[in-house]
């Protein structure tokens, strides 16, 4: 296993991307982070390396225990990341999840333009995104 690796291997490795394509579109959109520095899709990263990942509305936070350049199974990712999320930002996630599930009766069909500007609003006034 080499010391380093590029962070887009490593963010699909570790299992935060489903595909390394879409690991690197978010490099190169600004959402990843190494120790709190945007970074391209080339940047290595190394071990006690802190990396940041943006999935509006939440931005997780990992530590790099081991560089790892193939796809480990699920069991094994806790050996190569640690997981230092604040609470806080599982709990946006958990308001955010409720936010958007409402319970429409059977039959009631598609929201209405004043169903979807009220939707609306309650988002702006439950989270402020920076995008």
């Amino acid at each position: 296993m080499a010391d380093q690796v590029r962070i887009d291997k490593w963010l699909w490795a570790v299992r935060i991307f489903k595909t390394r394509s879409i690991a690197t579109d978010a490099c190169n959109k600004g959402r990843v982070m190494i120790n709190d520095v945007r970074v391209k899709p080339s940047k290595t990263v190394s071990v006690g390396d802190q990396v940041s990942v943006v999935k509006p509305p939440v931005t997780f936070r990992f530590r790099v225990l081991a560089p790892a350049v193939n796809r480990v199974g699920a069991k094994d990712v806790p050996n190569l990341m640690e997981n230092i999320t604040p609470k806080e930002q599982y709990d946006i996630l958990e308001m955010s999840r409720m936010a958007t599930f409402s319970k429409r009766d059977a039959g009631a069909g598609r929201p209405t333009k004043k169903d979807r500007r009220d939707i609306d609003s309650f988002m702006e006034d439950v989270f402020f995104f920076d995008e």
